[in-house]
């Protein structure tokens, strides 16, 4: 093997199992986390995805009590809290916010709860710091397959909505006046953001989650003002971020003194911050174009509308 690929992969990396399961689970959470994120970013949702991911916390620890895969638990409870927040004012950003801490808070009290029930009267080791924190390297096949699902179905809502939610995120009066069923629209990106949550929650932890439905797509954001190449962007900046983040956690097994390994999450995390910034760095100029800035935001909202006509 050449040098310089046995000083980047460590022995093991190509023919270990859960490395290539890590890859294959990872990657399909970072594409959809970022196709998803985008139009949260657009549509200003961002706490909402903020919440959703605190919330699936609850979920995650009620599968352990329940001896369920947590996937499971992240996926039904985000999906039911989108639900919860749709119906008690999402559609407007007030409303929408309120709905959202209404909801985030009861969620992360029985978080509270079901964590503390875990930990006192079951046997399980390592609950916790999996659900807050993601083990990657611990996913099964068959776990990967229905987040290979969970992950189609986000991406066909994206795409079968994907007009309707660039315009609505424009201009929602707009795409009322045009007859697009705009609450409807909404709720549905905020099962797919749920979804795509979910699955960020299974690679890199409940808790940090967000850094992957957010970061991808507001550096995408930073270099392009286009709708289509942001969408692309992003789920480019997710993959290599989680990938490149699973191969350090690897190699950092045999990194002295300690050769005890470091988690996928915060290097994943640390990544999508480097992406950022680079990309802030990217389109700013020494003096500080704020001008420049301001330019891009009215092309997107121009492109935004342009998308409904």
């Amino acid at each position: 093997m050449n040098p310089i690929v046995r000083a980047v992969f460590e022995p093991g990396f190509f023919t270990s199992a859960p490395v290539r399961i890590a890859l294959l689970a990872g990657g399909m959470a970072a594409v959809v986390s970022g196709i998803v994120g985008t139009f949260a970013v657009l549509r200003g949702q961002s706490y909402a995805g903020h919440a959703l991911a605190d919330i699936s916390v609850t979920g995650g620890s009620a599968s352990y009590l329940a001896g369920i895969a947590p996937l499971w638990g992240f996926a039904g409870v985000g999906v039911a809290a989108a639900a919860a927040m749709d119906l008690i004012g999402v559609q407007r950003r007030q409303g929408r916010d309120l709905a959202t801490g209404i909801v985030r808070g009861a969620g992360l009290g029985l978080a509270a709860l079901f964590l503390y029930w875990g930990t006192t009267s079951t046997s399980t080791t390592g609950a916790t710091v999996t659900v807050l924190f993601g083990s990657i390297f611990t996913i099964s096949g068959s776990t990967a397959a229905v987040a290979a699902v969970f992950g189609a179905v986000a991406l066909g809502i994206v795409a079968v909505l994907y007009r309707p939610l660039l315009l609505s995120s424009a201009s929602p009066e707009l795409a009322f006046a045009r007859g697009i069923p705009v609450r409807a629209t909404g709720a549905l990106c905020l099962v797919a953001v749920a979804l795509a949550v979910s699955l960020s929650a299974l690679t890199i932890g409940a808790i940090l989650s967000t850094a992957l439905l957010v970061g991808p797509a507001a550096a995408a954001m930073r270099l392009t003002s286009k709708p289509g190449l942001a969408v692309l962007w992003s789920a480019v900046i997710g993959v290599a971020a989680t990938w490149l983040g699973v191969l350090l956690a690897y190699d950092s097994y045999y990194w002295p003194p300690a050769r005890q390994g470091w988690p996928v999450s915060f290097f994943v995390v640390a990544l999508v911050l480097a992406g950022y910034l680079l990309a802030q760095f990217a389109v700013t100029s020494p003096a500080g174009s704020r001008r420049d800035m301001a330019t891009r935001q009215d092309k997107a909202s121009a492109r935004l509308n342009g998308a409904g006509a």
